[in-house]
């Protein structure tokens, strides 16, 4: 048994909840991460795992999530700075069978400290191509000496679950795996690791191997335009079978400051450098951002939330993707917007958290909106969140639906201080054809899985993963 209530809450470096990220990209639908347990594996194969989150190579997904950064497993093993909670999935979803990785496991470089964010940031693919699924964890404050430079860390998959670990050789200056995407940027056919390092991205090209092998780094950044990246986002905008990448960060133009978008290419030879989009004029850290074919034209769309927007408000910005990359059609959209149902109030914080999949099996990606600050009833900061559902032209208010802890079948009352929504994933679990929406619930430090259905998400089956060591927002 993990015994949370041990456990102290953390803050992450994002101030928010780490992200398990999509480490494959499917040519239509990106899929954001979520829990999934496990069953007995059988030996896996030579090929690559089948799926991106497998981590005991039994077919089924798995789900990673960060947990607290101190506390006591099973009254015997303690821990600091950082875990990261792994739940197997069967034929039937998430099973009940979890593992617990931390710096103090077995085989993992470093040793855990109080000031260390180890789930920081999350990411899976089959590096090796073992056919067991590996989990990429940030650590951004990672210490060298006394200094912060922070630290990533490959933790290999097997057929016992996750098992030892190698880190990256680190470059350039602090906060060393503060966001992480995973993917095939180059196209040879072999996963690839994208990574934040003070204001530069780092892609770190396969093969990866247990014994440190990997191939050539490259730095990227947008020289003399003061630029300091901050999240990622990982996908195929241009459908030409590469992984591409969007950075969301800050620019610097004079004594001016503004968020932007960056999008980079999946090419040949590692990134190509494309076009930026403001997101905000003012500067803003830690959004979110995700890709997904809307519009099931073959190119995949970003999204960017932006909680912050109109007091705190919030809201989405929507950026189509084509064959050479994102284009001039784009839109923004929030509570506000014409068919949305709901009314938008100052820190609602609609969009502080994204994810992409197909819900309700149509084909067409939808968009998942986190709005941890919205009131339900009288109850302040319950939390909500909303399904828009994808279709021929892409996201529209008249097919979005807005939901809560109020959902039929959704166990448990509503409550202030719950932030429901806080975090999201979107994926298929049970392998019916239609993505789970996983719900993180920080102010009741759980998890809500509801299963992907013809109308979108019910409440109908879903489940609670208690005792998830969910952070709670600054």
């Amino acid at each position: 048994m993990i015994q949370s209530s041990l456990l102290p809450r953390a803050r992450t470096s994002r101030g928010r909840l780490p992200r398990l990220r999509a480490a494959s990209v499917a040519a239509g639908v990106v899929l954001a991460v979520c829990p999934a347990p496990l069953l007995l594996a059988a030996p896996a194969s030579a090929a690559a795992a089948k799926h991106y989150d497998d981590f005991n190579g039994d077919g089924y997904r798995d789900l990673a999530l960060p947990y607290a950064y101190n506390g006591i497993v099973d009254g015997t093993v303690s821990f600091s700075g950082g875990a990261v909670l792994v739940t197997f999935g069967g034929p039937k979803g998430l099973t009940t069978k979890t593992q617990l990785v931390h710096q103090d496991s077995p085989g993992v470089p470093g040793a855990g400290e109080d000031n260390d964010q180890f789930g920081g940031a999350l990411a899976s693919a089959d590096l090796d191509r073992d056919g067991y699924a590996d989990l990429v964890v940030g650590n951004p404050s990672e210490e060298s000496g006394k200094t912060p430079v922070g630290s990533v860390t490959v933790v290999w998959g097997s057929a016992k679950g996750l098992k030892g670990g190698t880190a990256l050789p680190r470059k350039g200056g602090g906060g060393f795996g503060r966001d992480i995407a995973t993917g095939d940027f180059n196209g040879d056919g072999r996963p690839d690791i994208a990574t934040v390092s003070a204001s530069d991205v780092l892609l770190y090209r396969g093969g990866f191997t247990k014994s440190g092998g990997l191939g050539k780094v490259s730095v990227y950044d947008r020289e003399g335009q003061g630029w300091y990246a901050d999240s990622l986002a990982a996908g195929k905008v241009t459908g030409d079978g590469k992984t591409d990448l969007v950075v969301v960060g800050v620019r610097g133009i004079g004594s001016t400051f503004r968020t932007e978008a960056w999008f980079l290419k999946g090419a040949a030879a590692g990134l190509s450098s494309g076009p930026a989009k403001v997101i905000d004029s003012k500067p803003h850290e830690r959004l979110d951002a995700v890709i997904g074919d809307f519009d099931r034209n073959g190119y995949g769309d970003i999204a960017v939330g932006n909680p912050n927007a109109s007091g705190g408000r919030g809201s989405v910005t929507l950026w189509y993707g084509a064959s050479a990359g994102p284009g001039s059609r784009s839109l923004s959209f929030s509570q506000s917007t014409a068919g949305i149902t709901g009314a938008s109030e100052a820190d609602d914080a609609f969009g502080t958290s994204l994810a992409a999949g197909d819900a309700d099996g149509d084909g067409y990606g939808d968009l998942a909106v986190g709005v941890p600050g919205e009131t339900v009833g009288k109850k302040s900061a319950s939390g909500a969140a909303y399904l828009f559902r994808g279709g021929s032209g892409g996201l529209k208010g008249s097919r979005s639906a807005v939901f809560d802890k109020t959902l039929p079948g959704v166990a448990g009352g509503t409550a202030a201080q719950d932030y429901f929504g806080y975090d999201l994933r979107l994926r298929d679990l049970d392998r019916n054809g239609r993505a789970d929406l996983a719900v993180a619930v920080p102010g009741g430090n759980t998890v809500r899985i509801l299963p992907g259905a013809k109308g979108g998400v019910t409440g109908a089956g879903s489940i609670v993963l208690r005792e998830t060591g969910a952070d709670l927002p600054e």
